[in-house]
């Protein structure tokens, strides 16, 4: 268990925002395969919310089954942001959280993301500017600084326990290294080490027994988990287990079936825009875990609407796997 201020995250098991893929349907999903204490929102422009941003403002769509859930916003505006912070308010999240390591050329441009890593005053500003405006619990994810040669994590981190920032989630990779090479987890013990707020450690964990290693050699609050989340939805579930020393989840071909329809099931009653992309794009994650996942993939990709993709599904499972499969129920736990 977390305590964020007066939110308690229990398990202390994060899902990282990830730009278009975090959406409502996949928090959803999460959430309900269980194990996951919190999740957030994609990482929404501030700049796009406050200029009333269609876009922006339905990355902040949510449902109250996912709760707790945190909105994620990045700018470098301090009075948009705060304007931003208002709009989340109002919305009923949570918490809040401010990006500090999007590595992206576009957001990094525009000094957001893991470019306010280079620019410590304007990010100070930032930080008491949204902390002055909202009670709310309020979070910061970084990253270990923007090169080798420019780590702040530990400064940065002190200067945002001084201004009242709850609580932070650190990827210990540089802006320059992206999502190459190795996250440096010495980097997350050292911090933990320099703070009294909750240090959440983020990067490289793709199996449970990565989470309690992290934790184990860190010292780390709590893990949040990005791509390893993609391939294996199972993993919070797993942590859970693994920590209880009870048998891990070991979902079978029927499972993962089931978890493909009731996605696709989701992204049809939330009519999202550019579902059939959304479909493919799952595929393409989850699909790396089922047997014949190669076949199955390219055939999804070769489809031309939403019921070809799902007729390509029935077909694999029914045929492939010579393995017949019952309807699936939404409910996923």
């Amino acid at each position: 268990m977390i305590r964020i201020k007066d939110l308690i995250v229990d398990p202390p098991t994060f899902l990282s925002p990830m730009a278009g893929l975090t959406d409502s349907v996949f928090r959803r999903l999460i959430k309900r395969l269980g194990g996951c204490g919190l999740v957030m929102t994609e990482f929404t422009s501030a700049e796009g919310l406050t200029r009333n941003s269609l876009k922006s403002k339905r990355m902040l769509f949510y449902h109250d089954e996912e709760r707790p859930v945190t909105a994620q916003l990045f700018g470098a505006d301090p009075s948009r942001l705060a304007e931003a912070t208002r709009m989340v308010e109002d919305l009923g999240f949570d918490a809040i959280d401010l990006n500090l390591g999007c590595p992206a050329k576009k957001v990094v441009k525009a000094c957001g993301g893991s470019a306010l890593l280079r620019e410590t005053k304007l990010l100070e500003q930032i930080l008491k500017t949204i902390r002055a405006t909202t009670d709310m619990p309020f979070t910061i994810k970084i990253r270990a600084g923007w090169s080798e040669s420019e780590i702040v994590s530990v400064q940065v981190g002190k200067m945002a326990e001084d201004i009242g920032i709850n609580a932070i989630a650190f990827h210990p990779r540089t802006r320059v290294q992206g999502f190459a090479g190795h996250s440096d987890w010495s980097l997350i013990g050292e911090l933990k080490a320099s703070l009294k707020i909750p240090v959440v450690g983020n990067g490289d964990i793709v199996t449970p027994e990565d989470a309690s290693r992290m934790k184990r050699e860190t010292g780390c609050d709590g893990v949040m988990i990005g791509r390893g989340a993609l391939s294996n939805p199972w993993m919070f579930r797993q942590i859970h287990e693994l920590e209880n020393r009870l048998p891990l989840t070991q979902p079978d071909v029927t499972a993962k079936y089931h978890l493909i329809k009731s996605y696709f099931q989701l992204l049809f009653e939330e009519e999202t825009p550019g579902a059939i992309g959304k479909m493919k794009q799952f595929a393409s994650w989850f699909t790396h875990a089922i047997p014949y996942g190669a076949a199955l993939r390219k055939s999804i990709y070769e489809s031309q609407s939403e019921s070809e993709v799902m007729e390509r599904i029935e077909e694999f499972f029914r045929t492939a796997l010579a393995a017949p499969v019952e309807a699936p129920e939404l409910n996923v736990a």
